[in-house]
């Protein structure tokens, strides 16, 4: 175990953090930004339809400080996800016939 003495008169440790797979991505950040925005483009449309007078990227700057809002953008990009995955699925049952 990584620990650290609190200080040169404690008995107690600490945990010092260490990196591993449950804390770092397993794309890089190129990838990541291109996926966000792949997935962005599937429900903007739909967001501003049924948010008349916002837009998705004011809920993207929102959601930096907004519990609510980044729970709104969770659920919106899990939709997003959703609509890929049922694309792919159709794409590829499109090709095996």
């Amino acid at each position: 175990m990584n620990t650290l003495p609190l200080s040169a008169n404690s008995a107690f440790t600490a945990r010092q953090p260490v990196p591993g797979p449950m804390t770092q991505s397993a794309f890089s950040a190129d990838v990541q930004a291109t996926s966000d925005e792949e997935l962005e483009s599937l429900i903007r449309q739909d967001y501003e339809r049924c948010h008349p007078g916002d837009t998705l990227d004011d809920l993207k700057r929102r959601a930096a400080f907004s519990k609510e809002d980044r729970g709104l953008l969770r659920d919106w990009m899990a939709i997003a996800a959703a609509y890929k995955k049922r694309r792919a699925t159709e794409f590829n049952r499109g090709r095996r016939s």
